[in-house]
């Protein structure tokens, strides 16, 4: 067998095993991908319009693709609705609606919904983490999807899918978080390639208004820490390709290019492919594939028969190093004008105020969600541009902030986006307005994960089971040792397994699934309110 790899060589070629069917996998840009398999073809997360007011873009640029050919499927896989991953237009332009679509099992059926006003009519509803058949002309694989649904994952619901022919087991992670992989081995065996996240996809610490310093520190730990999960997790399922995908995204507009890793930076979140591929060998790591939409893996089992791409090794190589800035400056000159095309669909930013529009919308969210106010426990302010917006959570009041009231949360966001979300009733403006980076603000304290629930919630559905959710107590019964501690062994967050996830440095647990502190001698979450963990020390 030939294997080439090597720090500027990401070409590889493997013989051709002519007794096992192939299955090919074909990037198409971000989390999305195209796999051929016997049973038909499956599209995941097809996203190719700048998503979150016009901010996010896909990197590399797949805007070139055959779309047409691309979507004309036999199933479709939409993780969720994060609008890096459900692209309404290009799914209602060029996917075939005949395709069979294969649905998580979320507590919500909002994606459903979306899809099925796209004309999507065939759906097989998966239950979670069960193994379901897919029959076509040559043959059949199994298929199973990890459905993630607490309320902080996606928008109400992420996913990963599986997908076997029983020789080659490929696992689409994309950026869900799974807290237990254990039933991979169970169900499916080894696994062949592994695709997930590896780059940040958040606000945070970007549109903080903290010094400098600060903001540098506490971006460079969570540039590493993203990576750093993300060789967890791939020590964790032992896959035998690695492919880095779900990120980074690109930032066009001149607003916002100054996000872009462009020249190395460590307090930079957004490191792409070749940065972390570059990390994975730095830790013994040699299995990672670089991709660019429209690369295409063909894999026998764990046998790569080859890497192509729709370029010259060379070309695939500048887009990330030297020639990287002058790509993205030519890719945003392609972009400008679909860029001055969206925001011009934005709501105008003048208007009557809108205190009144704001409360007719929150106040009724408020009422049913004790659990989620009382978790947010504060007023938080909104400052658009001329008007000031008190959300009173603790009184479930929409009001005038008082003289000189002091808030521990404090958003600063162009009019216009409010009214513009307002105007469509959006139902999370996490996935509109926060993720699209184009606000700023202030707080005192850490990350409050009830808040940004809460602005994920805004239909009486959603907001209902996340209540209801979050008043279920978390199961801490069970233990584990870990740095000389004696600690409950899920993390009071999000239930991860802190034996897997769980660091300990002095008395501090850090849990790398979402890189939240506690205090070991308190058990106080130093990250967020609540979420008190149960630790004592072990005597020697």
């Amino acid at each position: 067998m030939v294997r080439a790899m090597s720090r500027t060589k990401w070409h590889c070629e493997r013989l051709y095993r002519k007794d096992i069917d192939p299955v090919e996998i074909t990037s198409i840009g971000h989390a999305g991908f195209h796999i051929k398999t016997k049973a038909g073809t499956i599209l995941c997360d097809p996203w190719v319009n700048p998503a979150y007011f016009a901010a996010w873009f896909p990197f590399p640029d797949n805007s070139t693709l055959d779309w047409a050919d691309l979507g004309n499927c036999d199933y479709l896989y939409v993780s969720h609705l994060h609008k890096d991953h459900f692209d309404p237009k290009n799914l209602s332009e060029h996917v075939n609606k005949d395709a069979t679509v294969l649905l998580p099992d979320y507590p919500v059926p909002d994606l459903q919904r979306e899809l099925d006003k796209l004309g999507f009519h065939k759906f097989l509803e998966t239950d979670n983490c069960a193994k379901h058949r897919l029959s076509g002309p040559d043959g059949e694989v199994d298929i199973m999807i990890i459905a993630l649904r607490a309320p902080a994952d996606g928008p109400i619901g992420d996913s990963g899918l599986v997908v076997s022919d029983g020789e080659t087991v490929v696992f689409n992670m994309n950026d869900a978080r799974p807290v237990d992989l254990d039933m991979l081995e169970r169900e499916f065996g080894h696994v062949d390639v592994h695709m997930l996240q590896y780059s940040g996809a958040l606000w945070y610490p970007m549109v903080y208004d903290m010094p400098e310093r600060a903001k540098t520190t506490f971006a460079t730990q969570k540039r590493q820490r993203g990576m750093d999960r993300c060789r967890q997790y791939i020590s964790q399922v032992g896959a035998s390709w690695v492919i880095p995908s779900a990120g980074p995204p690109c930032f066009l507009d001149d607003e916002l290019r100054h996000l872009n890793d462009v020249y190395g930076d460590p307090a930079n979140i957004f490191p792409d492919q070749l940065v972390f591929l570059d990390q994975m060998r730095r830790h013994g790591m040699d299995n990672g594939l670089l991709m660019i939409p429209g690369s295409t893996a063909t894999l026998s089992g764990a046998t790569l028969e080859s890497l192509r791409h729709p370029i010259a090794d060379d070309e695939v190589e500048a887009i990330f190093t030297d020639g990287k800035d002058a790509y993205i400056a030519a890719y945003a000159r392609r972009q400008a004008a679909t860029i001055s095309a969206m925001k011009a669909e934005w709501a105008p930013a003048e208007g009557p105020a809108l205190l009144d529009t704001v409360r007719a919308k929150l106040e009724p969210l408020m009422a049913q969600s004790d659990l989620i106010c009382d978790g947010i426990g504060y007023p938080v302010m909104l400052r658009l541009d001329a008007e000031e917006i008190a959300l009173d959570f603790p009184k479930r009041v929409v009001r005038e902030p008082v003289p000189n009231e002091k808030f521990r949360y404090e958003f600063e966001i162009p009019t216009q986006l409010v009214r513009t979300v307002l105007r469509d009733d959006e139902p999370d403006w996490v996935n509109t307005i926060f993720l699209s980076t184009r606000f700023r603000a202030r707080r005192i304290g850490g990350f409050n994960e009830f808040l940004y629930t809460f602005f994920k919630c805004l239909t009486d559905e959603r907001i209902a089971y996340a209540d209801g959710w979050y008043s279920e107590a978390h199961d801490d019964s069970s233990t584990v040792e870990l740095g000389g501690w004696e600690i409950q062994r899920r993390c009071p967050h999000l239930k991860a397994d802190l034996s897997r996830f769980g660091v300990i440095e002095g008395n501090k647990l850090t849990c790398n699934l979402h890189g939240w502190d506690w205090n070991l001698e308190t058990g106080r979450c130093l990250s967020h309110r609540g979420h008190e963990l149960r630790s004592k020390k072990i005597e020697q």
